[in-house]
């Protein structure tokens, strides 16, 4: 029998009572989790990721709440774990924490007080720190950037621990997901390199003396549905160049999910077919047109892969 294929929706940004009315539709129309980017600054306004998650705890019931992914970088780690941890409890054990190094954006590193060459090391560590203060009452630390004896934060996360999802294509991405992560998170990869990559995290975990039993392999894929593949194709490079301020246009047949549902279902396919289990939607397109993405995803290509 065939692996359950879960599917989450990556939402872009609203005026808060279209934002929280689209997440209760989201639930109610089975998506097993909604997601939120994080950037502190970016080309574009984003709400705050673990603020916009909490706000959604009161107004669902079973959707998983997740962030893809938290630039613990630019954040003491401590902090993080805090505001993470309450997440986690004001959800009643639903928070998936998908952590990140970034880097696209220096002024971001810049404006946060972190050096940028830094970040891969500083996420590193902070994952253990993070950790350890989810789970030791009290605590201690001692590393490169984090230094604490006999402290704790509380309340702990229902979640013990929450997952921690870790994102990126690099070789070092890959390397702390076998190491550290219960889930790994691509993104603007091709099924071929995903397959490659799984093979890298498995050969990780092992050296590592970890198991990969209960391991999420998920892929956030930028999707598009049109009429055609043509007028889905062209909305989808107008948006995510202006979302990314470079040209997607080169990017399209490499990266793009795009098409018709049945079109988009086949593109998906080769995902789980290279390994993916979990399948994080962002509907690219004008926002007043996600909820309709949204809708007709789950009407049309989750069934085809729960059918299973």
């Amino acid at each position: 029998m065939s692996p359950t294929i879960g599917f989450g929706a990556q939402l872009s940004i609203h005026p808060p009572a279209e934002q929280f009315e689209l997440v209760r539709r989201l639930e109610a129309v089975g998506y097993d989790s909604v997601w939120t980017g994080d950037h502190v600054s970016f080309h574009n306004p984003l709400y705050e990721s673990l603020t916009l998650l909490a706000s959604y705890a009161p107004i669902t019931r079973r959707i998983k709440l997740g962030v893809a992914v938290y630039l613990l970088a630019l954040r003491a780690p401590a902090v993080a774990a805090k505001a993470a941890a309450t997440v986690d409890v004001l959800s009643g054990g639903r928070l998936v924490f998908g952590v990140g190094v970034g880097g696209e954006n220096p002024k971001e590193f810049e404006l946060c007080g972190v050096p940028h060459k830094e970040r891969g090391a500083r996420v590193t560590e902070g994952i253990d720190v993070v950790r350890t203060l989810w789970r030791d009452t009290p605590a201690s630390f001692h590393g490169r950037f984090t230094r604490f004896e006999s402290v704790s934060v509380d309340p702990k996360p229902i979640q013990r621990p929450p997952p921690i999802w870790i994102g990126g294509r690099s070789d070092a991405a890959l390397a702390r997901a076998g190491r550290q992560g219960e889930g790994w998170v691509s993104y603007v990869v091709q099924p071929d390199r995903y397959a490659q990559s799984l093979d890298k995290i498995r050969a990780a975990a092992a050296a590592a003396g970890r198991s990969m039993a209960g391991f999420t392999a998920a892929h956030l894929a930028f999707i598009t549905i049109g009429r055609d593949w043509e007028a889905a194709k062209r909305t989808w490079v107008r948006v995510l160049s202006n979302r990314y301020a470079q040209d997607f246009e080169p990017l399209v047949k490499r990266y793009g999910v795009i098409g018709t549902p049945e079109q988009c279902s086949e593109q998906l396919e080769r995902f789980r077919a290279a390994g993916c289990s979990y399948f994080l939607m962002s509907a690219i397109g004008d926002p007043r047109d996600e909820r309709d993405q949204l809708e007709t995803i789950a009407a049309e290509i989750i069934p085809r892969f729960r059918s299973r």
